[in-house]
């Protein structure tokens, strides 16, 4: 037995859908820019150049169904709902056409951004983590197990806040689909089981307060909600 100077970390975990067995998390990745009409509104032109990626730390992964603090540091936290993949087992070099066989489970996601941070570091060539990778930025639906042969290549993908929907798109409006993010990301990394990927945010992304309910879900892939509770 290992003999630590403090007390290791809770192992970040999501729920599974009709377990109460949990997916342990160990990396989180994201797409950015993945969609045509949220690439316009960020002020760019979607063009299919190599796909760019950030990470968030495991940590930042809330179960659905949380108050989610809202983020300190910031005056424009906003929400972008994505489709996320689970890594079940290691993935290295692999190919498109293999690439959803190393998929444990989908599930719908949220990426929080501190949109004033993002583009400040933008603007001045900084990375993004103080804009991305802070606490609680990663709400998770359940995971839904993957099914053999499934393709996750059409459905809806939506977003409300307080019953009114603020983004409504379709998984097929993907720039770079699924099976290509896994296959390129697994050329940098050794993909391991455990970690997610955030597969990009349709068009419609903007900002919350506290008090707001958040509902969203990707069609045949499962639905997240939250409260925005005041800032730590």
């Amino acid at each position: 037995m290992t003999d630590y100077v403090i007390a290791p970390p809770t192992v970040p975990s999501v729920a599974v859908a009709g377990s109460t067995a949990r997916f342990p998390v160990r990396r989180i990745f994201c797409v950015g820019r993945n969609y045509a009409a949220h690439t316009r509104e960020m002020g760019f032109e979607p063009e299919r150049e190599p796909p760019f990626f950030f990470s968030k730390p495991a940590d930042a992964v809330i179960d659905s169904g949380r108050v989610m603090a809202y983020s300190r540091d910031t005056t424009e936290l906003h929400h972008e709902i994505e489709l996320v993949a689970a890594i079940g087992r290691e993935a290295i070099d692999v190919s498109a056409a293999d690439a959803l066989s190393y998929v444990w489970g989908y599930a719908a996601g949220i990426d929080f951004t501190r949109r004033d941070h993002q583009f400040k570091a933008r603007d001045s060539g900084r990375p993004w983590d103080l804009g991305k990778g802070f606490d609680e930025s990663a709400p998770c639906g359940p995971l839904r197990p993957a099914k053999p042969g499934e393709d996750p290549a059409t459905g809806r993908i939506w977003l409300s806040v307080n019953g009114v929907v603020k983004q409504d798109g379709d998984l097929s409006e993907m720039i770079w689909k699924l099976p290509e993010i896994i296959a390129i990301l697994s050329h940098s990394f050794e993909l391991k089981p455990g970690d997610l990927i955030y597969s990009g945010t349709p068009a419609g992304i903007g900002p919350v307060k506290p008090g707001d309910v958040i509902a969203g879900g990707v069609e045949g892939y499962g639905d997240l909600s939250l409260t925005i509770g005041p800032a730590k």
